[in-house]
């Protein structure tokens, strides 16, 4: 099973959802491990990913500004 989402807003976005790390990579176009590494905080996204995750997931708030959000 993958680990949850570093990031708690992202967390409960991904729960409300419903989807898995893999639904989540096929509509952004991205592979799922690479999917999981930017949730878990491994990869840095990048802003069109950034935004592509907040999309699929219905995130509408803005991004919280902690150490763990810096620069995305």
């Amino acid at each position: 099973m993958a680990p949850d989402p570093q990031c708690a807003a992202l967390n409960a976005a991904k729960a409300r959802t419903g989807m898995s790390y893999g639904q989540i990579a096929s509509q952004i176009g991205q592979s799922e491990q690479h999917v999981i590494d930017i949730c878990t905080g491994k990869s840095k996204p990048t802003t069109s990913e950034f935004n592509a995750l907040a999309r699929v997931l219905n995130i509408t708030s803005a991004l919280p500004s902690d150490g763990n959000h810096a620069g995305a």
